[in-house]
């Protein structure tokens, strides 16, 4: 863990204002935009600190939808999808409005009830170039293969007939790219509060 600055002090948890829900580092949280007609921003917590106001502040690092990545939303983003980026920023512990569950691909698919605040992830994300870790997606439809979803939920790994040689021709055309081929530079979307 990253030294405390002079005068700042760590602090184990915090609690969220209004609330009894404590938020503990490693904790992923939903936190106020500044538009109120945009969704709650998504992060998770690196570290909490006070400062010798008590004035708490939260070091995170942000999710990202993908309508708010390069390259946008595609058909492949699940609706709770979200990308760990390498973004990270210090933020107001103010704003945080509520915890909430960022998944595995695979623990999220076996979610019973998915709730308001279940998410998943399956990509890391690099916001500066807009790049993926990794870069590319398998994809299939069950139905296309004769299976039902909840079979498919079942599968630990999934190779079709086409793809089940080490022939990288076939298996490309299984895959997706998920990064943009463009260079652009994208500017920090959140402010300091």
């Amino acid at each position: 863990m990253a030294k405390t600055k002079p005068g700042k002090k760590d602090l184990d948890s915090y609690t969220i204002k209004g609330t009894n829900k404590v938020v503990k580092p490693g904790d992923c949280v939903l936190m106020r935009p500044s538009d109120s007609d945009k969704p709650p921003y998504v992060a998770r917590v690196e570290k909490i600190e006070a400062d010798h106001r008590n004035n708490v502040k939260v070091r995170v690092r942000w999710y990202y939808r993908p309508e708010e990545s390069i390259g946008g939303r595609r058909q492949f983003h699940g609706a709770k999808e979200l990308f760990l980026s390498d973004h990270y920023d210090v933020q107001s512990a103010h704003t945080i409005e509520g915890k909430c569950t960022v998944h595995s691909f695979k623990n999220y698919t076996k979610l019973e009830n998915v709730g308001a605040e279940d998410y998943f992830c399956r990509f890391e994300y690099k916001a500066a170039t807009g790049g993926f870790t990794p870069d590319r997606v398998a994809v299939f439809h069950p139905s296309c293969m004769g299976m039902t979803i909840e079979e498919a939920k079942k599968l630990e790994h999934f190779l079709c007939s086409d793809c089940s040689s080490d022939d990288d021709a076939k298996k490309a055309l299984h895959t997706f790219p998920v990064s943009p081929s463009l260079e652009v530079k994208v500017e920090p979307k959140r402010r300091k509060r």
